[in-house]
Formats: structure tokens, sequence, C-alpha cells
């Protein structure tokens, strides 16, 4: 195992120590508890958007604190669910008044602590309202959840949801908005390697130089299935067919389209990815009429993609538009 880390249990904590040392303007970092917010919390009279996950997939989820995105944000250990612990301290330290969302990805452990922070709040009086993320198509069923899991459309979900919050949308309207970009969100990956999880310092699982994983997990999980790796306009027309039938998208949407990178794959390859996607949404009168390329939501120095796809009305693409300040997504500022 080679990482620019000191010691394996210190690579959380100091990681964070240098979003804050390099993002103070932005965030404010706590610890024991940790988690992130942003450097105004609370922002009195506005909805608080909090989200959470294990560490290793950043900018996912600290990367996207600040204006206009997340209020706060709970890493807990690579590649595992955050403590209700961390959930509640970051609950109440962005309560502005106007109650607080949980955006919560669809794995196990993340929905029981998410659940029990959320009772805990609600008993000291906090208005708390959570909403599940499950866009993966690749499998119904996984290693750590029950149902699809959720993957990129979180990303998408966070700043929509944190656009209407700056709008002082109430707790119940952000809340539906964020239901709305999950029911109108699909997501899928693939990956060409498998990542190592500091901790246990060997890969996650083995994949042979000739082939890929398609429906790959962000956690390493398997995907549909294993086959021999193929040309990008293949990889991508599979995966972007299994998306596109699922909602099902068609002719005449208008979509938000991400093509992610898993950590370990560089822009010129995203960008290829995004190409393909291009021509295939093209083919199918499908608009994408704003797009993200890069890595958003990563899996340590996994190579490999995911494509994310939401279907966007006029409300979705304003929000998105809006402006955001954070320390992986700024725009309008």
């Amino acid at each position: 195992m080679k990482k620019l880390i000191n010691k394996t249990e210190d690579v959380v904590t100091e990681s964070l120590a240098g979003v804050a040392a390099a993002h103070a303007d932005l965030v404010k970092v706590f610890y024991d508890p940790n988690f992130v917010v942003r450097a105004d919390a609370p922002v009195m009279g506005k909805v608080g958007v909090v989200s959470g996950g294990g560490s290793g997939h950043e900018p996912m989820h600290g990367g996207f604190v600040g204006m206009g995105m997340l209020d706060a944000a709970c890493p807990g250990d690579v590649f595992t669910s955050p403590t209700p612990d961390q959930m509640e301290a970051a609950t109440k330290a962005v309560d502005g008044g106007a109650g607080v969302l949980h955006i919560v990805k669809n794995y196990t452990g993340d929905i029981m602590n998410f659940e029990m922070a959320a009772e805990l709040c609600q008993a000291e009086g906090i208005d708390v309202a959570s909403v599940v993320i499950d866009d993966d198509v690749a499998v119904q069923d996984s290693l750590y959840t029950a149902g699809r899991r959720g993957v990129g459309t979180t990303v998408l979900a966070e700043k929509i949801c944190g656009a209407g919050a700056e709008k002082r949308y109430d707790l119940q309207k952000v809340a539906d908005l964020c239901r709305k970009v999950n029911a109108n969100g699909r997501s899928m990956g693939m990956a060409l390697t498998s990542c190592t999880v500091p901790a246990a310092g060997k890969p996650t699982f083995d994949i042979g130089d000739d082939e890929m994983e398609i429906g790959i997990g962000i956690h390493g999980e398997p995907g549909r299935e294993r086959m021999a790796l193929k040309p990008a306009k293949e990889i991508v027309a599979m995966m972007a067919e299994a998306i596109i039938t699922d909602l099902p998208f068609k002719n005449g949407d208008n979509v938000i389209a991400m093509v992610n990178g898993m950590g370990g794959t560089p822009l010129i390859e995203l960008y290829l990815v995004y190409n393909e996607l291009e021509q295939i949404c093209q083919g199918k009168g499908i608009t994408i009429a704003r797009r993200l390329v890069g890595n958003y939501i990563t899996s340590l120095e996994m190579a490999g993609t995911s494509i994310t796809l939401v279907k966007a009305d006029g409300e979705l693409l304003e929000l998105w538009d809006a402006p955001v300040h954070t320390p992986g997504l700024r725009w309008g500022v």
C-alpha cells in the first residue's frame, strides 16, 4: 500500500484538519465528534441541510459544505457510516429555527444512525425531515443496503436543496424538492480497478488487468457483471441504456448529467466518456441542459466512472444555476 498518510488511524482527522486550514473562509471543522459546518452557521431563518457518510468519497460530503449547498456534513471513518452523535451535533450546530433536512444515502448504517440522530434532535425541539437517496440502477440489493444504493444523485440533490434553502423554502418544501430530485435521478458506475482502504492495507477486491466490473458500488461492492474490458463507446452505451430505460428518460426530456470519476481516472478519459454520453442522449432526443464532469463522489483511488442523469424541469434548472460557494463546487459568486 502506497498512500500519502502518516498513521492509518489518523487519516480522517488529519484530512479534516487540512480542510479547515485550506478553507477557513468557507467552513469550520469540529472534532470528537467530527463534523464540518459552513463558516456562518447557523443561518437564522433558513432550513439547515445536512448530509454525511463514510470518508473516502471526497469531495462528497465535506467538500460540499458552504453557501448554496450543505450547511453541515458528517464524515465517518473510511467507508464507514458516521455515528449518531456526529449527526446530532451537526444538526444542532446548523439549526437556525426553520428545521433541518437530512439527506441520507440508502445504506443500512447511514439510515439507522441518521434516524437515531433525528429522534434525539426532535426530542429537543428541532424539526427534522429525512429523505433517502436510492438512485443506483445497477443492483436491487447489495452488501451495504436493502434496495437501491444511494450514489451520484446525492450530489445533485445537495446542490438543488441547498439552493432551495437559500431561497428560504420551508422544511416541507425543501424535503419535497429532495424527493423530486431523487425520483427523477438515476445512476450507474463501473470500475477498472479496486481501491485500498488504509486500515485494510490491501485492495478491496481483485480484478484482472483485462477485466472491468459494471455496476460497482462506491465502496467496491460487486456490480451487475464482471466482463472483459471493452472500448469506452461500448461501456458508456451499456451504462446509459440501463439508466435511460429505468426511469425511463424519453425524447424531449431535459436532464442534468454528471460524469463522475471514481478517484483514479484522469479528466481526459472522463471527457471522452461525456462525449459518448452526449451523443447517445442526442440520438434519443434527450437534451443535456446542464452538466458536471470530474471527481465528485469518489471511491478513494479506484479507476472508473459513474454516470448520473436527473430529469430537470424549469424549477430544478433554476435552482441548479443558483450561486454556490463550497470547497468542491462553486459558481455564480
